[in-house]
């Protein structure tokens, strides 16, 4: 019984644990803060939004999807440089693999992004795609 007792209260306590999780990342309205994005969707919208290439300036300009600004993510002045950009409107940013863009996608709902799109596989998947790049 008392193992049962143990069990019990272990799954509800990572219930309690994941959902909070996953509430964190959504707005009052109910929708994510942050999404991932396939690289065709992204392709989709490419234009006057505000996307951000988080990657080094050499990765950068080794190629990067066109009309994205580079904002390094382990440069020292990356919170700030964010800082400029609008807030309340869409975000979408993007690494090389999805790893660095994923960590800046939770600073950046914590900076008061209000929605913010994580391109899915970084820039490798776009490259698989077959998506243009920019030189």
């Amino acid at each position: 019984m008392k193992l049962f007792i143990t069990k019990i209260t272990v799954l509800l306590l990572l219930t309690v644990s994941l959902n909070a999780c996953a509430q964190s990342t959504k707005t009052e309205d109910g929708s994510k803060v942050i999404s991932l994005i396939s690289s065709e969707e992204l392709s989709a919208k490419l234009g006057d939004i505000q996307l951000v290439d988080v990657r080094t300036p050499k990765e950068y300009t080794s190629g990067h999807l066109r009309n994205a600004i580079n904002i390094d993510y382990y440069d020292s002045n990356f919170a700030v440089d964010m800082a400029k950009l609008d807030k309340n409107k869409t975000l979408y940013i993007y690494c090389r693999s999805g790893g660095r863009s994923g960590s800046a996608a939770k600073k950046l709902k914590d900076m008061g992004f209000t929605k913010v799109y994580d391109l899915k596989g970084g820039i490798i998947k776009w490259n698989k795609a077959k998506l243009e790049i920019i030189k």
